[in-house]
């Protein structure tokens, strides 16, 4: 793993185009579309924390994906926008909710929206974790911008103490008691291996280190990802850095437990900040 302050500018090229061609394979864009519910416990707590202030008020949803989240939102508000910079996820979502509003376009540049022009925005399932380092600042900006006073952005970000970044490579075969089940289960498995294990030889390479922070390749996607990992800390001084107000509500994935600086958090894989503009 490279270890410095920031990224070149050729490896965070790197990083956004596997990325990208990670979400537009058609078994990921089959997997977002059939995506429904919550994630976990920690989303669920987090959403019930702001959905009475901002019932009935504009809603931005990034990363919409293949629309798991415009359910859960429009529950909210019917003045609802998602936005996703996959074609193919977008294509997906709009079949599937022809009624909604659905853009294609990239959460680092909002300039289509005015000033203050949401309550409540929304990047859920760790997408703001699919981009760089320096590019999250520009996307933690762009969204307190088209906040209103007051507005609030929920969003979930991995963390760098949790599980996550030891992974390691994984054959992804999820264990049961049951022979068949798992015979079945391992038999599905084997037609991704050789796809996961290059994969993992290609991008864990790749992997990078900075001031509480780093990049690493995740077992997700048959380990076709990079994903940005934080500190607690690091987290919170972006948002500050970025107009957001100190002390936002920070929600464990695993329990949806409220979450405080400073306690011990390597059970969690990932946090949903609920921070106020």
């Amino acid at each position: 793993m490279l270890r410095d302050q920031s990224m070149s500018h050729e490896a965070a090229r790197v990083m956004d185009q596997i990325n990208r061609d990670a979400w537009r394979d058609p078994s990921a864009v089959r997997w977002y579309s059939n995506s429904e519910g919550w994630t976990d416990p920690g989303e669920r707590a987090a959403l019930a924390s702001v959905a009475t202030a901002a019932e009935d008020h504009p809603i931005l949803d990034l990363g919409v994906g293949g629309g798991r989240t415009v359910p859960l939102l429009r529950a909210i508000s019917r003045d609802y926008t998602a936005v996703d910079y996959t074609p193919e996820l977008v294509e997906a979502c709009r079949a599937r909710y022809p009624d909604a509003r659905v853009l294609h376009g990239d959460a680092r540049d909002l300039s289509r929206f005015a000033d203050g022009s949401f309550q409540l925005a929304v990047f859920s399932f760790n997408g703001i974790d699919s981009v760089n380092a320096d590019d999250r600042i520009t996307i933690l900006r762009g969204v307190h911008r088209v906040l209103r006073p007051g507005g609030v952005f929920l969003f979930s970000a991995h963390n760098s103490e949790g599980p996550g970044p030891r992974e390691g490579f994984s054959f992804g075969v999820d264990l049961t008691r049951n022979p068949l089940k798992l015979a079945a289960r391992v038999a599905r498995r084997a037609l991704h291996a050789t796809r996961s294990l290059r994969n993992y030889q290609r991008y864990a390479k790749l992997g990078y280190e900075g001031a509480g922070f780093s990049i690493a390749n995740a077992s997700a996607h048959d380990h076709g990802i990079l994903v940005h990992y934080a500190t607690l800390g690091y987290q919170l001084r972006q948002l500050e850095g970025a107009g957001f107000r100190p002390e936002p509500l920070i929600f464990a994935n695993v329990d949806g437990r409220l979450v405080s600086l400073g306690e011990d958090t390597r059970d969690v894989w990932w946090f949903h900040f609920v921070a106020r503009k």
